[in-house]
């Protein structure tokens, strides 16, 4: 049921963690050396940095992303088992945390292989998964009062 304002939030928060697959996290210039590196979602892009043989797995920043936004939209159609929905919105709540998690230690990572003095910048698509936190949470509070309204409906039968 999308008319429901807790569809129409986790339905936004998958659209915030798709949006996280596509867009750049963080990106670094190196102004003397004309070095670039770009950190998204499954590894990073270079232009002039040879990388390490392998940096880390930085395809689990799009994987949990990619799951959260399947669970989202998964939750939204368990409107019936409200109980359910907030399992999923708490699964949901521990990947997106992860995420933020695996973003913030692959940028962390990022800032030490290309000029260490120098600052790189952070991407819109850095702060999508405190959206989707956000979202996440509102949702749960929705479905917590829609099942509180149930309940005291049922008691007045």
């Amino acid at each position: 049921m999308i008319q429901r304002i807790q569809s129409v939030f986790l339905l936004l928060l998958a659209l915030a963690m798709l949006s996280l697959l596509a867009l750049p996290l963080w990106h670094k210039i190196d102004p003397l050396t004309g070095q670039e590196l770009t950190l998204t979602a499954f590894g990073y892009v270079s232009k002039g940095v040879n990388l390490p043989a392998n940096p880390g797995p930085v395809w689990l920043i799009g994987t949990l992303a990619a799951a959260s936004a399947a669970l989202a939209v998964y939750e939204i159609f368990q409107f019936r088992h409200r109980l359910r929905q907030l399992l999923l919105g708490t699964v949901n709540l521990l990947l997106i945390t992860a995420t933020l998690g695996a973003e913030f230690l692959f940028y962390t990572k990022g800032e030490q292989l290309l000029n260490i003095k120098l600052e790189g910048q952070i991407m819109i698509a850095f702060y999508l998964p405190t959206l989707a936190l956000v979202l996440n949470l509102l949702a749960n509070r929705f479905i917590r009062r829609d099942e509180q309204l149930v309940r005291s409906a049922d008691r007045l039968r």
